[in-house]
C-alpha cells in the first residue's frame, strides 16, 4: 500500500515538474512586459539654418565660367515650357561632366536618389528655410555622382554631386529648378509652372547674401 502511495506522488510530482514552465514563464513574460520601460523617441532632426543668401550651383558664388542653355520658360533657347534652367561650360558635348554641383543655399537634403534611366537620373533636392519662415526648395537633376544622403544639413556652396548626362540620355548638363512650395512631386520638366517653379537665376540674382528680402512671388 505504501509502495503504491509513493508510486502515485511520484508519478503526481513528475507531471507537475512538466508542467511549472507552461506555469511559470507566461507569467514572468507577462510581469516583464508591464515593467518594460517604454522605448525613448528618437532624437528630433535639428532644424536647416536660415538661409542667408543664394549663389548659383556651378562656378559659386556668381557661376563663372557656365552659362544657361535652355532657360526658364524660354522658346528662344529650346521648349517654351521649361520648369527650370540647363547649365553647361562653354566646351558643349560631355566636357564638363564631373564638374562640381554646389548647394545654392543653406537648407536640408530632403531627396537623394537614382531615379534610373526616365530622363532624371540621379537628382538631389534641397529645401531651404526663407527668413520669413517659408520653404522652398532646389532641385539639381542628372548627377553623375550624389554625394549627399537625406537628411544631410548642408551649407551654401557644400559640394552635392558632379555634373552627369541621367545616364547617357543626354549630354552632360544640370538640370537646375527652384520651387516656391517644398516637396512637391519630382515632376516632368516641363510644363505649365503655375506659381509653383520660379525663374531660378532671376531668383537667385534678386537674393545674393546679405541681400535677402522678404517673399515676393
Amino acid at each position: 500500500m505504501t509502495a503504491s502511495i509513493h508510486s502515485r506522488l511520484t508519478r503526481a510530482a513528475q507531471v507537475l515538474l512538466a508542467l511549472l514552465p507552461l506555469l511559470v514563464v507566461p507569467t514572468l513574460m507577462a510581469v516583464a512586459s508591464q515593467t518594460r520601460a517604454p522605448m525613448a523617441a528618437p532624437p528630433a532632426l535639428p532644424p536647416p539654418a536660415e538661409v542667408d543668401g543664394f549663389d548659383f550651383p556651378v562656378g559659386p558664388p556668381d557661376g563663372a565660367g557656365y552659362i544657361v542653355t535652355q532657360g526658364f520658360q524660354d522658346p528662344a533657347s529650346g521648349r517654351g515650357d521649361h520648369l527650370g534652367e540647363d547649365w553647361n561650360g562653354p566646351g558643349g558635348g560631355n566636357s564638363d561632366l564631373g564638374t562640381p554641383i554646389h548647394v545654392v543655399a543653406h537648407g536640408r537634403v530632403a531627396m537623394a536618389q537614382d531615379l534610373g534611366d526616365n530622363g532624371w537620373g540621379r537628382v538631389v533636392r534641397v529645401v531651404h528655410r526663407m527668413p520669413d519662415g517659408h520653404e522652398v526648395e532646389s532641385l539639381y537633376a542628372h548627377l553623375d555622382r550624389i554625394d549627399v544622403h537625406e537628411g544631410d544639413l548642408v551649407e551654401r556652396g557644400d559640394v552635392l554631386g558632379t555634373m552627369g548626362d541621367a545616364h547617357g540620355r543626354y549630354s552632360a548638363h544640370l538640370h537646375f529648378e527652384l520651387r516656391s512650395m517644398a516637396r512637391l512631386p519630382v515632376g516632368a520638366g516641363y510644363g505649365d509652372p503655375d506659381g509653383l517653379y520660379l525663374d531660378p537665376s532671376t531668383f537667385i540674382a534678386a537674393r545674393r547674401p546679405g541681400r535677402v528680402e522678404p517673399r515676393r512671388w
